[in-house]
């Protein structure tokens, strides 16, 4: 496809076609690749890493605006979506951001996964365990500071956001051509349809902020930050496994020399917390992979084939057997799933198969449930995504405008959707 040529100028870039915003991330460029330009005594590297740069201004501008803009929606939310239609005062200001999954990080960070001799042997048990101990872990030690717990994890996906932004706009400069392409992919990552999840107590920020700087820190062949930092995303969620596998692919494709093949042992550093966890839960329930076990009791999360798993989301979306929230739920399901595989097929159209690999990895685990859940919100780790939302709109200037326009409404719905306590995916 033409509009998304220049995605591919990552792979064989033209020195002629470099512009002088190429040439001001070429500090990031691989170790052992062409060389950066000459810096003046005036901007020396001690200095650089403590500027900000006139496109992160701009980041951080859009970055804030649009907390501004998900507190607004909250406040109205509070006002407009009570749980009791007929009460006279609204819910505690907090109140929007304490929904769902914030629950189980809550009850993991203040009483641990197995409190007293509880556990999924019990009846009515929670399914805590699903969940990662990356955030409620950072949670604890946040909360140390910050009492209150909400404010405490709304904190955390702030600053985790910030740093996600700023990741973002980096990769999306070693991708596209231009000053523009960081601020633009920024754009409509914020504005995504699931932006919401960016700014509650969730795990996306979190994530993000571990697992872009390392696809950074991949593509300057820096494997010992690139695998830490996926070690750390993987504490979070299990898709760290799917960027380690992206990024050993990235590794094996792009190692050339004895010296680069050293770091061959540093792949294995992200399959850690995944191991050490379920070492703990086998030291608890005798059940070493409890996590998957209580995604299956909690969210239907047990493998069926892919056919099988779009016909019971159709199902579901379609055929009038779930109350009209969760059937628009699924109907957005079946739609991210498209997206998805639309992505991945543009990947592998352009021989971009590290990338390729950790969409795919993402959309097998997710496609092969009984039913889809939760794809929508994945879509904000699929950076590929944004990138190539921005190629194009560099290239057809009309298709920023129409994805502000068709896509902005929908963002606010599925805010309002969330923090009235409607969400169901």
């Amino acid at each position: 496809m033409p509009v998304m040529q220049p995605i591919r100028r990552e792979r064989a870039p033209v020195p002629a076609q470099r512009s002088a915003a190429r040439h001001r991330i070429s500090p990031h460029a691989p170790p052992g690749g062409e060389p950066g330009p000459r810096r003046s005594p005036a901007t020396s590297i001690g200095r650089q890493a403590l500027r900000l740069r006139a496109v992160d201004r701009e980041v951080l501008w859009l970055y804030l605006l649009t907390r501004i803009g998900i507190w607004i929606i909250a406040y109205c939310t509070r006002w407009l979506f009570p749980a009791d239609s007929a009460t006279r005062a609204p819910g505690p200001l907090l109140a929007p951001f304490q929904q769902w999954d914030w629950v189980h990080y809550l009850h993991i960070a203040r009483d641990g996964y197995f409190p007293g001799q509880a556990g999924p042997w019990q009846s009515g048990w929670d399914n805590r365990e699903a969940f990662f101990p990356g955030f409620p872990l950072l949670l604890r030690a946040v909360h140390t500071v910050i009492p209150h717990w909400t404010l405490a994890g709304l904190l955390i996906s702030f600053i985790a956001g910030t740093i996600a932004v700023l990741s973002l706009a980096r990769i999306a400069e070693l991708y596209l051509p231009g000053m523009n392409a960081g601020r633009r992919t920024v754009l409509f990552f914020l504005l995504s349809p699931c932006a919401i999840f960016l700014a509650v107590g969730y795990t996306e920020a979190l994530f993000l902020a571990f697992a872009l700087p390392a696809w950074l820190a991949a593509q300057r062949r820096n494997w010992p930050r690139a695998t830490a930092l996926t070690a750390l995303a993987t504490t979070v969620r299990i898709s760290g496994l799917f960027l380690a596998g992206a990024i050993a692919m990235h590794f094996l494709l792009t190692a050339r020399t004895r010296r680069h093949w050293r770091s061959l042992p540093w792949l294995a550093l992200p399959a850690l917390p995944a191991a050490l966890y379920n070492w703990y839960l086998q030291a608890r329930t005798g059940d070493c992979m409890a996590w998957q076990h209580a995604q299956e009791r909690g969210w239907y999360r047990n493998f069926h084939t892919p056919w099988e798993a779009w016909t019971n989301t159709w199902h579901g979306a379609f055929a009038h057997t779930q109350t009209t929230g969760y059937a628009f739920m699924f109907q957005a399901e079946l739609l991210a799933m498209l997206i998805g595989l639309f992505m991945l097929g543009l990947l592998i159209r352009q021989r971009r198969w590290p990338e390729a690999a950790y969409i795919g990895l993402s959309l097998w685990a997710l496609g092969t449930s009984y039913w889809y859940m939760s794809i929508p919100r994945a879509m904000l780790l699929w950076w590929p995504l944004w990138t190539a939302l921005a190629a194009v709109s560099l290239r057809r200037p009309r298709a920023k405008t129409a994805y502000l326009c068709l896509i902005a409404p929908l963002t606010t719905v599925f805010a309002i959707t969330f923090l009235s306590g409607r969400w169901a995916g």
